[in-house]
């Protein structure tokens, strides 16, 4: 992955890089992996990170004179690389006052510091100045993810951050727009505005800070984590009490990423493809290779079959071959259905046969704790530059070229969403789902152990893939989650993204020396950067079956205003808290449209939003409130809470916002409409008839389609479609 557009972030200042490189060097030869604290601040200064005036004391009298030449009050600390956490320790005060104070403090913390920790290396007492009251604390702070590589992260400071957990996390480097934003969406963003009379912080300050900070992550990727807690923070600045700087010397593999263009050529061939081969393809009913035969040709494919069988003269009917190199043509996959121990001889001779793609469906790999196996596979398919598909999954559909390249069912429901998952159990309901939903797909890909091929490379494909118009994916882990996200960031403003990440794990399996690392969630990281990058995050897997299957219908919005018209006052209110719940923008009324719909609905109903038409109403008055929801411009978006009664049965519901819609589309309007159908079994069939007709309807509920329509929301604001 090219990284170089994210080396272009403006800095702030100007930095010492060579300043920074003598201390790491020096901590390296020390064979240590924190920073002093005298040594942190000379990384800080270099880049401009603002700490306090400071000195290094190696007396008590040396403590008195650095504090009176700096001014009183000071804060006093131990220096020492095997006390990392001070306080601890006893080896912090603050607030001291005078020499004689200095002097006290001194001997205080020594004689703590050896208590706490008889054998350590004690550099000296840390004198540093005491900053004002009166400031905010917040945090700064990096982190180095196994998946996400460096991160920065920013929240409230102090003790603050420990109770409430109120970080942020973005991918370093970050520009000075990113860093705003960071602060910008915590949750108690408000402290910063300034509560009961304070003064605002100065967002810039701690802005500058941040992108300082991730600079130096840049240029120096051995720094693994960094604090800066608390992060005094006031109207006119913002100054770091405390840097605390840990490091990693280990040597940093590379993970194997070709270039865009590569990709998307072996993609094409894989998705695209001429001729597929089934390697140990099968006559026998029952076995893998054979129901992948039989769904290639069951599932309409045009393209040439090549069955690949030690002794078989015919599989299904069709000319077998001994091995893929007796074959004349050219075969641009081929899908594996032998036992894992004999794949990697296989591989060879595809590799050797030119194949750019490799569908690996046998089981018995790193799963099975057989990851040697899979080095070997991978190190084979490398060597001739084949793409791997898995091993360990039920293969892939790709229903424009009736491809059904798996040992699954056929499957023929055409769409535009694009589905995958890296559990099988995950793709069988994908694959039920579709099926009974009547979701059109584009394609269904099983994904695995992901020893290749992974998200960011089917990102890419459906991205320039005319065929899909959403991308849903299921993941349990994200192998290179910064190739994942700056793909995404990419594709998701064309398509829109949705991710469904299992897993909520703590983070990582060490013990972090830094308060970023202790308090980075696993799941905390995943959602800040998915939805940094334009990700819709699913919170279930029917959630995202429904955001894949609804998203694709709805137009996108125009504007944030939401309207609710209903039958019925209970759901009018479970609707409008869904429209809360899901970050949705409940219209307030114009009071010439309030008068316009009291035109249509009785007295003892009530206009506002909700519109609430009251149940006894006919057809007709159902028509003219929609209507006039459509054809107002004010009004972006459209939620319809129907209630079942004889008056207006389902099915003529139904018809009836059909005919209304179907006349606003040859008018050009065309406005995202969900609809919650409550009542007997008849809303059922109402429902599917509505959903045909690009009305995303549900029974039962008023959450999905109010969710459904929040995804869809959350899209268009990610991809720059609602303007102001």
């Amino acid at each position: 992955m090219n990284h170089a557009a994210l080396k272009m972030n403006p800095r702030e200042t100007d930095v010492d890089q060579a300043t920074v490189r003598k201390v790491l060097d020096g901590v390296k030869a020390d064979g240590r992996t924190s920073l002093t604290a005298p040594e942190a601040k000379l990384v800080c200064d270099a880049y401009d990170i603002p700490l306090p005036k400071e000195g290094l004391a190696k007396s008590a009298d040396e403590a008195a004179r650095l504090a009176g030449g700096m001014g009183y009050p000071v804060v006093m600390k131990i220096v020492s690389a095997d006390i990392l956490h001070k306080t601890d320790a006893g080896g912090v005060i603050v607030g001291v006052k005078s020499d004689d104070e200095a002097r006290r403090a001194h001997d205080t913390i020594l004689a703590n510091a050896r208590k706490y920790k008889a054998d350590a290396k004690i550099e000296g007492i840390q004198v540093q100045q005491m900053l004002p009251t009166g400031a905010t604390e917040t945090l700064i702070g990096a982190i180095t993810d196994p998946s996400f590589g460096k991160l920065v992260a920013f929240g409230l400071g102090g003790v603050l951050v420990e109770v409430l957990k109120d970080l942020t996390f973005r991918l370093a480097p970050v520009n000075e727009a990113q860093a705003l934003d960071m602060i910008g969406s915590i949750k108690a963003k408000e402290m910063l505005d300034g509560v009961r009379g304070g003064e605002a912080v100065d967002r810039g300050a701690l802005a500058s800070i941040l992108v300082q900070v991730s600079a130096l992550l840049d240029d120096f990727p051995e720094i693994e984590e960094l604090d800066l807690n608390p992060v005094f923070a006031t109207k006119s600045g913002a100054t770091a009490v405390d840097a605390r700087i840990v490091c990693n010397f280990e040597a940093r593999k590379e993970r194997f990423r070709p270039d865009q263009d590569e990709i998307v050529r072996a993609m094409n061939r894989i998705f695209h493809p001429k001729a597929v081969a089934v390697i140990g393809a099968s006559n026998e009913a029952g076995k893998i290779g054979n129901s992948v035969m039989k769904n290639l040709i069951n599932g309409g494919y045009k393209g040439t079959i090549v069955p690949v069988h030690p002794k078989a003269d015919t599989i299904e009917g069709i000319k077998a071959y001994k091995s893929i190199l007796d074959y004349d043509g050219e075969v641009d996959v081929a899908v594996f259905a032998v036992p894992a121990k004999l794949c990697n001889g296989a591989m060879d001779e595809v590799g050797r046969k030119g194949v750019p793609g490799a569908v690996m469906i046998p089981s018995g790999f790193a799963e099975s704790g057989e990851p040697e196996l899979q080095e070997e596979l991978l190190a084979t398919a490398r060597k001739y530059n084949v793409r791997i598909m898995g091993p360990n999954i039920y293969g892939f559909y790709y229903t424009p070229e009736n491809l059904c390249a798996t040992f699954c069912t056929a499957f023929d429901v055409k769409g535009k969403a694009a589905l995958s998952s890296q559990s099988g159990g995950v793709g069988m309901s994908i694959i039920g789902f579709a099926r009974s939903t009547k979701m059109g797909v584009s394609s269904i890909v099983g994904l695995g152990n992901k020893s290749d091929l992974d998200e960011d490379d089917l990102l890419t494909f459906f991205e320039q893939d005319p065929n899909t118009s959403v991308i849903a994916m299921h993941c349990e882990d994200l192998k290179d989650g910064r190739a994942f996200s700056e793909v995404a960031e990419r594709v998701s403003k064309k398509k829109p993204v949705i991710v469904l990440k299992a897993g909520r794990t703590a983070y990582g399996a060490k013990a972090a020396a830094s308060h970023t690392g202790a308090l980075a969630g696993n799941d905390k990281i995943y959602d800040d950067i998915l939805k940094a990058s334009g990700v819709i995050r699913a919170p279930s897997l029917r959630g995202m079956l429904e955001y894949a299957r609804g998203v694709q219908v709805l137009p996108a919005p125009k504007g944030e205003n939401v309207l609710i018209i209903t039958g019925a006052g209970g759901s009018g209110v479970l609707l409008s808290d869904a429209c809360f719940d899901n970050g949705l923008t409940l219209m307030k009324m114009p009071e010439d449209l309030d008068a316009a719909f009291r035109k249509f609905i009785p007295p003892f109903g009530a206009a506002g939003n909700p519109v609430d038409i009251t149940g006894g109403e006919p057809p007709l008055t159902y028509q003219n409130t929609v209507r006039l929801g459509l054809n107002d411009e004010r009004i972006h978006a459209l939620i319809l809470g129907y209630w079942h009664t004889i008056v207006t049965p389902p099915l003529v519901f139904a018809d009836k916002m059909i005919e209304v819609v179907t006349e606003a589309r040859a008018k050009g309007i065309d406005k995202p409409i969900v609809a919650s159908l409550v009542g007997d079994v008849e809303v059922e069939k109402a429902c599917e008839k509505l959903y045909d007709h690009g009305i995303v309807a549900y029974p039962y509920t008023t959450e999905t389609p109010v969710e459904v329509l929040g995804a869809k929301y959350k899209w268009a604001r990610a991809a720059g479609l609602i303007k102001g």
